[in-house]
């Protein structure tokens, strides 16, 4: 046997042996690299630190070198080259949309994302904030879990999670600076700083973006188009581009020391498009603005006692919304009902037909806090088990503030032409959400029990109870075997749940939507088999075989939030990863995936079926370094009441380009994203009825220079 095979089969063996497993347990991730170092370490499946090939679920990693040299600017190019996780644009604002093994919504609260293990999802949609987007320059590395993770996460956990980690002081080692320019008018900066001061690891960065957006993705008719055609008015503002225009900072400092650390991040958004318009109709005038703080404090103590460790978390995170919305543009007459609301019938009956003369408007916003207390015990006093002890309670509150020039309380339908004078309702009974709050308390029980050398099983258990509709109970077993040194298998079962959103429950006064106080949470189960297979330290194989059910899932009947229908999927994913020479890596994969409406059997519409990714880098010295990657999408759906042709495949391909001089502090690379202009498009609701034309080909240049 070669030598890298001997070594591969001794680290096998320490990896499985108890000893070094409790090691790896108790000190984290700080020894593994020493023992394996071609094996990633993740606590995002349990809570406890574990080499990838052992973390009972089915988990990706990206690390901040492999994002640097695909050239990534958002967390959304980097998520789209993992397996079986499609990353596409929403209806709602053009919001980004990750849908994972065909569970897919156009609000998408079903995908948790966390930065540093803090929740970034939206109380008001459950979903990421609106038009969120995030730079890349901080991130140390990116854990994904497909499939339920309830037990671990509690709520919205339900068909993946993403944990975001940022760099600590120690990664950024010194000062840096850097800049992107490139087409679109986009401009990004960034500035760095990371050492130790008086004991305390010190991370600083700032990241600021803007862009004009591609101003050629035009759309030819949209909502407004059709309600011209309807009422032989001529107001549609198509055919035009979507608005995706942007101004962002995101800001991250992190003190690090013993056994505290200290994180605070701000997240600014300006000036920031409607994309297709909040009714599908274009608006060029209407902006989102968003701003969202956050502070963490972390205490960990290895031994505050006899075989127990501690693990707490403080958190405060606010978030401000302030958005302008040109619902309808200037000239549409639509009919109006007596509650000032867009009336058509036969489901309601207008009280006149009334010309907004200067565009229909609502400017809905408002505060969210959510404060959040966690304290995890781990127990390693009995032999072959780690058990996890953790209670905690979320504190939720939103107050909503609004104005607009129709609704209840504005107008009454019998007054025409309407101008754009606005009335706040802020405060009265006709704004669209009363203020709110949400309290969770829960409590969760996890056991790693290591049943023999080889074998290890993961139970776990949390209930979760919700001030604003009840509660939840959500299990999990994980049977993971090293069948020998190169193949482990896992058997995993997994229940998660999604509970319902402020604007599921409690929307109000709105002409689209209305909550429902009597839903129920969202609930999935279910079973995945993993193999993964890693013949040499460089190589790696990992198939993924699924099933599940999901029921109860949430959506708009007639205009009111139900829960209507259960959900059927099974599918599979592939992964390698290659190091075919010293200078070449390969990495691939393949997900299939079909799922189906459980009442008459329909495809879900607009999730991917089959998806494709490939990537090469190619290094033929220190100083250069050339990628390229290819991204395939295929066989998306139609709602089966949409009697458009199927939406169109498509496959971009992405090049770039670095050179770092030997014993220099800089370098310089180029881009170029979706380099044969691939008419690419996100499927739309019908209102845009040519769906959503993606960003043509765009080019790139890049400077990094390091300080010191």
């Amino acid at each position: 046997m070669r030598t890298a095979n001997r070594s591969f089969v001794v680290l096998s063996w320490l990896l499985s042996s108890q000893s070094f497993a409790a090691t790896i347990s108790t000190n984290g991730e700080d020894l593994l690299p020493l023992y394996y170092p071609e094996e990633d370490v993740v606590s995002i499946s349990t809570g406890t630190y574990k080499a990838i090939h052992l973390a009972p679920s089915v988990t990706s990693v990206i690390h901040a070198d492999e994002i640097k040299a695909s050239s990534a600017r958002t967390l959304d190019e980097v998520l789209e080259t993992v397996a079986g996780l499609h990353v596409s644009k929403s209806s709602a604002r053009n919001s980004s949309i990750f849908s994972i093994r065909g569970i897919n919504t156009d609000s998408n609260p079903q995908v948790l994302l966390l930065v540093n293990g803090l929740p970034f999802n939206d109380l008001l949609s459950g979903s990421r904030p609106p038009l969120f987007r995030l730079p890349v320059e901080n991130i140390s590395r990116i854990e994904v879990i497909r499939g339920p993770g309830s037990a671990v996460f509690g709520a919205d956990a339900f068909a993946g999670v993403i944990n975001v980690i940022t760099k600590d002081g120690s990664e950024i080692d010194g000062s840096a600076i850097g800049g992107r320019a490139g087409s679109f008018d986009t401009q990004e900066g960034w500035a760095q700083y990371g050492g130790d001061h008086a004991g305390w690891d010190v991370a600083v960065s700032i990241e600021y973006s803007s862009s004009v957006g591609d101003r050629g993705r035009v759309v030819n008719s949209d909502y407004q188009t059709l309600l011209d055609l309807e009422f032989g008015t001529a107001a549609s503002l198509a055919p035009g581009p979507l608005e995706t225009g942007y101004s962002m900072l995101n800001s991250s400092i992190s003190l690090k020391r013993d056994r505290w650390s200290i994180w605070f991040n701000s997240w600014n958004l300006d000036d920031a498009g409607i994309g297709p318009g909040v009714a599908q109709a274009l608006d060029s005038v209407g902006r989102q603005e968003n701003d969202q703080y956050s502070l963490v404090l972390d205490y960990k103590d290895g031994e505050i006692a006899k075989d127990w460790r501690l693990d707490s978390r403080l958190s405060y995170r606010l978030f401000d919304q302030q958005v302008t919305y040109q619902i309808l543009p200037p000239t549409t007459v639509v009919p109006i009902g007596v509650d000032g609301n867009i009336c058509f019938p036969p489901d309601c009956a207008p009280a006149g037909m009334v010309n907004f003369s200067d565009g229909l408007w609502g400017n809905p916003g408002g505060k969210q806090t959510e404060t959040r207390l966690k304290v995890a015990g781990f127990y390693e006093g009995w032999r072959n088990h780690l058990l996890r002890l953790a209670v905690g309670v979320d504190r939720d509150e939103i107050v909503a503030r609004e104005t607009k020039n129709f609704g209840p309380g504005v107008i009454d339908g019998a007054v025409s032409p309407i101008d754009g004078t606005l009335t706040d309702v802020t405060g009265t009974s006709n704004i669209f959400l009363t203020p709110r709050s949400r309290t969770v308390n829960y409590l969760s029980l996890q056991d790693e029990w290591r049943l023999a050398r080889d074998w290890e099983l993961t139970a776990g258990l949390r209930y979760d109870r919700y001030s604003d509709f009840g509660n939840t109970t959500n299990p999990r077993l994980a049977l993971v075997w090293e069948m020998d040194y190169f193949l482990t298998s896992k058997l995993l079962y997994g229940r998660a749940f999604r509970a319902p959103s402020m604007t599921e429950l409690f929307f109000e006064n709105n002409p689209i939507v209305i909550g429902n106080s009597n839903l129920k949470p969202e609930i999935v189960d279910m079973m995945e088999l993993v193999f993964d297979y890693r013949p040499k330290p460089r190589h790696q194989f990992t198939l993924s075989l699924f099933s599940y059910k999901a029921d109860n899932l949430i959506e708009f009947v007639n205009g009111v939030a139900q829960n209507s229908h259960a959900q059927y999927g099974h599918g599979f994913e592939v992964e390698t990863k290659w190091y075919a020479t010293e200078k070449i890596q390969l990495k691939s994969n393949f997900a299939f995936q079909y799922s189906i409406d459980a009442d008459d059997n329909s495809v879900i519409a607009n999730a991917p079926r089959r998806q494709l990714f490939l990537a090469a880098n190619w290094r033929p010295d220190l100083e250069w370094l050339f990628y390229g990657q290819a991204n395939w999408i295929m066989n998306r759906s139609r709602s089966i009441s949409d009697p458009r042709p199927a939406i169109a495949d498509y496959a971009t391909v992405d090049v770039s380009l670095s050179y770092q001089p030997a014993n220099y502090d800089w370098e310089v690379s180029a881009s170029a994203k979706n380099i044969f202009d691939q008419d690419s498009r996100d499927p739309s609701d019908g209102r845009i009825a040519e769906d959503y034309p993606l960003e043509g080909r765009s080019f790139y240049i890049e400077a990094r220079y390091k300080l010191n």
